[in-house]
């Protein structure tokens, strides 16, 4: 049995989601977000993010942490802004010695719904059904994390897993 602690990362919004891998079944323990407040210094948002990444591995103690990896469309200002989240949250892991592994958002789809295209409501909808909750997790971002969690839980149950622990597809 394994606790993964799936995060979608931000500045103003952190979406993470906990769940529990015993074989091929995933149970729900928690969902959430971390937020910072609007026209608060990029350095306090970022030092918060940090505590709170660090409060959420303590109280839950994670044996791996799945979080996004960066995909830059057309926002490259949004885009640095997340990665300055980003870069606190794997901080925090490394810190806590917790083991990180990076998905992108295809492999994210592709692991819960079957279909690397599929939009938001089918992404919330499997994730609702996967874990068996009886509405989708608010906010979208948290339901976004626990995507991720559940798409480590299946990957890390994969043939894609070699001794080690690392899935190859990560690169963190």
């Amino acid at each position: 049995m394994s606790v993964i602690l799936g995060i979608d990362p931000g500045v103003a919004t952190v979406g993470f989601g906990v769940i529990e891998q015993a074989g091929a079944a995933s149970r729900f323990l928690t969902c959430g977000a971390i937020t910072t407040p609007a026209h608060t210094p990029l350095s306090s948002r970022l030092f918060q993010i940090h505590q709170d990444m660090l409060e959420l591995i303590d109280t839950f103690k994670p044996d791996a942490i799945s979080i996004e990896e960066l995909f830059f469309n057309t926002n490259i200002t949004t885009g640095i802004d997340v990665a300055h989240g980003r870069g606190v949250i794997v901080l925090a892991g490394y810190e806590k010695n917790v083991p990180m592994y990076e998905y992108t958002p295809l492999q994210v789809k592709q692991a819960i719904t079957g279909y690397g295209r599929a939009d938001k409501k089918q992404m919330m909808e499997m994730v609702r059904r996967l874990l068996k909750l009886k509405a989708p997790a608010k906010p979208d971002d948290a339901s976004d994390a626990l995507a991720l969690a559940i798409c480590h839980a299946r990957f890390a149950g994969s043939l894609l897993t070699y001794e080690g622990g690392r899935s190859e597809c990560s690169t963190i």
